[in-house]
């Protein structure tokens, strides 16, 4: 009996650690393994890793290594920096103001909604188009001499449209209010020049782009005030208490250095590949179409509206013949509920709870996407039927 071939297609929630970052990795665990604050030999050589890191995350991002913190993942960035910015804000009575995109993943939605029902502050959640896209107008529109925040995602995580960042940024630099930006989902997929983007402050999640889990960047430029909101220590620019996961860091460094080194030829690669996905799935299977943004989307994400099903069932049957999908954000993929971002979006509660999102990766071969095509239309018939 043949093997069962494993297709691995769920790339946005998450990404096998490289050979070359785990390499960089393994001397953290054992060798150097001091406190990155000590003193004494080990403590220097853990610091001397910890500041290397640092200074290769600057340079993908052409910042100052200063800049660069260190947290825990990429929510816990979001985090920092809204609640910061609130924080940092009323402490200097400058603003009560926040704006957001109804597509933000919950690391910001959640947040920002927080912040308003604890601190009193006002909140704008600015509509989106039926693609997932922000109007820099409306932006333009909302803001407030209250304002003293603006954060709009890179990369919608579940359809894969990309908002027009460097005009929004523009938009609240005009009004001199800092913009954040949950790039999550960019590294590997996406320039990263925060010079070139006029932003602020950026969150980026080591596990995204072959990384490890469980550490994270929070990128503030210089000069942004925020108040930390973890606190217990001088650590990391005393934006983050904690002893800092030096192992996690250099591998979230190597990672990111060589998902830059390797973008220009991979992002080609996966192009065509998704190419053939976005184009074959509606051909193969009636009453189906791409959710987002058909052209301005991450070139790794192909994701779909299919007609008369729940994902669910496909979900099964596609693991069951050895193919790894989602509907979504792995962070909500069991909630009963409509996704908020498609929700926002316009897609009535019916047709969302059919949406399959399909993301490639480095290993995703022709010949995965062949089978994922050979599959995916019989098995929606029969559950169709």
């Amino acid at each position: 009996m043949p093997e069962q071939r494993h297709v691995y297609l769920d790339h946005s929630a998450t990404t096998p650690v490289s050979a070359r970052a785990l390499a960089a990795m393994l001397p953290y665990f054992s060798e150097i393994y001091g406190n990155a604050s000590g003193i004494y030999l080990q403590g220097r050589l853990a610091k001397q890793g910890l500041e290397e890191a640092r200074r290769h995350v600057a340079a993908v991002l052409n910042a100052r290594p200063s800049e660069v913190v260190f947290t825990s993942c990429g929510s816990e960035s979001d985090n920092l920096v809204l609640r910061g910015a609130a924080w940092s804000a009323r402490q200097a009575g400058r603003g009560n103001h926040l704006i957001v995109s109804a597509v933000e993943h919950k690391a910001v939605l959640d947040t920002a909604r927080q912040i308003a029902d604890l601190l009193g502050f006002e909140l704008t959640v600015l509509r989106v188009d039926g693609q997932g896209r922000v109007d820099p107008d409306d932006l333009r529109r909302a803001l407030q001499p209250e304002t003293v925040l603006v954060s709009m995602m890179t990369a919608n995580n579940e359809v894969g449209t990309l908002q027009p960042i460097a005009a929004l940024a523009a938009v609240a630099a005009e009004h001199g209010v800092p913009f954040h930006t949950d790039a999550v989902q960019a590294p590997g997929h996406l320039p990263l020049d925060v010079q070139a983007l006029g932003i602020d402050a950026l969150s980026l999640s080591g596990h995204k782009f072959y990384g490890p889990k469980g550490v994270g960047v929070a990128w503030l430029r210089s000069g942004l005030s925020l108040i930390a909101s973890q606190t217990g220590g001088s650590h990391e620019g005393k934006h983050r208490a904690g002893t800092e996961n030096v192992a996690g860091v250099v591998g979230l460094a190597t990672a990111l250095v060589e998902a830059e080194e390797m973008r220009p030829q991979e992002t080609a690669r996966v192009l065509e590949l998704r190419n053939r996905l976005l184009e074959g799935l509606p051909a193969l299977v009636p009453d189906t179409r791409i959710s987002g943004h058909p052209h301005e989307r991450l070139p790794h994400h192909a994701s779909f509206l299919i007609k008369g099903i729940e994902v669910q069932g496909v979900l099964m049957g596609l693991d069951m013949a050895g193919i790894a999908a989602s509907s979504g954000s792995a962070c909500t993929s069991a909630a009963q509920a409509p996704s908020h971002m498609l929700t926002a979006m316009g897609v009535s509660a019916a047709d969302a709870v059919g949406h399959l999102r399909l993301t490639l990766g480095r290993s995703t071969t022709g010949e995965d996407i062949d089978y994922v095509l050979s599959v995916l239309p019989p098995l929606v018939a029969r559950l169709r039927q």
